[in-house]
């Protein structure tokens, strides 16, 4: 049974570093690529950080349900294909998502109990400014944007099955990693796995 595992986070705090790392510890884990309308950026690659398209395919991709969540942020939109979930359960591999709130939320809804949804925080509003000034990629006007925006995720925290205060990098990335080992050995997943072995002791004595 594959897990689609959701992770979310303000701009700032980490959740690139965290996911890099994550997936390089388990290479087995798909990335999923999500679909966007704007532009690319900088030295980012089709197939690699987006699927880049334009607005009229998307919304013509969306009509026909091709998307198992999407969102219009800041005049562009952003989505998940459902073929990637299909791909990732086809192979028997685990799902790795990088997407926002709306997002996470549209994904829970729509695979249930298959997601698990995992936040990253920064320790503190100051200790997140200080990450985005740190970058000097972004403007004084994005930099605050970026900052209110942090402020409207944050409050939707508790929609998350786990939340990760990312104050040390390697710490994290070791908690993150526990999170997905103990998602795969619940019971409820490994189901399949375990009856073959309780019949093996079905004529024992007192089995039940």
């Amino acid at each position: 049974m594959s897990v689609a595992f959701i992770i979310s986070a303000p701009s700032g705090s980490g959740k690139s570093t965290l996911v890099k790392a994550l997936l390089a510890w388990d290479p087995s884990l798909l990335f999923s690529v999500s679909y966007t309308t704007r532009a690319p950026r900088g030295q980012e690659r089709e197939g690699e950080n987006y699927h880049y398209t334009s607005r009229r395919e998307f919304e013509e991709r969306a009509a026909r349900g091709e998307f198992l969540e999407y969102a219009e942020v800041f005049g562009n939109y952003y989505g998940t294909h459902r073929g990637i979930w299909e791909r990732a359960q086809a192979s028997g591999v685990d799902l790795v998502l990088d997407i926002d709130v709306q997002g996470a939320r549209q994904l829970k809804q729509r695979i249930g109990g298959d997601a698990v949804s995992i936040f990253i925080l920064a320790p503190s509003r100051q200790e997140l400014e200080h990450r985005l000034r740190a970058r000097s990629e972004d403007p004084e006007e994005v930099i605050e944007r970026r900052l209110r925006e942090a402020a409207e995720e944050i409050r939707n925290y508790h929609l998350y099955d786990y939340v990760i205060v990312n104050e040390e990098i390697e710490q994290s990335v070791d908690t993150l990693k526990s999170i997905v080992k103990a998602e795969r050995v619940r019971r409820s997943r490994i189901a399949d796995r375990i009856q073959p072995i309780l019949r093996t002791f079905a004529n024992e004595p007192g089995a039940e």
